[in-house]
């Protein structure tokens, strides 16, 4: 974790279903105050509108209420920012991401900004965390899985938990957004916490 955790992160966005934990992660973070660098690909564009979250183009701090910004980059410009490992954040979250992401992760191409980004995490040994959203998982996505994790990054399955007696959509994606910001080392509360019981 850096210095700069909790004023910038990179945030990818593939085309996998589940626009909502992209959407809202978003909206958390800047509701933290963080500058949030925001790379989507193609057909994520396309999957978040079809799903009713689209994405924003460039949001300056404050403008709509929230207290960080949104910096939109082309992903496919390998002049932005976190193209470089001289570009410092606190780490990047790909959320959602498909299997087919993280293969090319594994395999180290590189040939889009989102991957370049993700893949400079890893060499620089920034937190790279994958918010999967795939089922089933063939042996393949398992072995690409074990291999990004191994690089370090962390796997976070989109996998809701139902202790917090969740009564919407929102406080189950939440739920996992908590998950996500507590390995980012920003402060949440967007979910309740476990507590003991009696």
């Amino acid at each position: 974790m850096t210095d700069l955790a909790p004023k910038r992160i990179v945030l990818g966005v593939t085309g996998a279903s589940g626009s909502i934990y992209g959407a809202r992660l978003l909206r958390h973070l800047r509701s933290l105050g963080t500058e949030t660098h925001l790379v989507a690909s193609q057909t994520a564009e396309k999957v978040c509108r079809f799903e009713g979250h689209p994405l924003p183009g460039n949001v300056e701090a404050g403008s709509d209420g929230l207290a960080g910004s949104v910096v939109r980059h082309d992903e496919a410009n390998f002049f932005a920012a976190p193209a470089s490992g001289s570009f410092r954040h606190g780490g990047m979250v790909i959320a959602p991401c498909s299997v087919g992401t993280v293969g090319r992760i594994a395999a180290g191409t590189a040939d889009t900004l989102l991957l370049r980004a993700a893949d400079v995490c890893l060499k620089e040994r920034r937190p790279l965390i994958v918010l999967l959203r795939e089922t089933p998982l063939s042996r393949i996505h398992l072995k690409n899985l074990l291999e990004i994790t191994e690089a370090g990054a962390v796997v976070v399955p989109a996998s809701p938990g139902f202790y917090n007696k969740p009564t919407s959509i929102d406080d189950l994606v939440d739920g996992v957004l908590a998950r996500v910001l507590d390995l980012l080392g920003l402060p949440s509360e967007i979910a309740p916490r476990w507590k003991d019981q009696d």
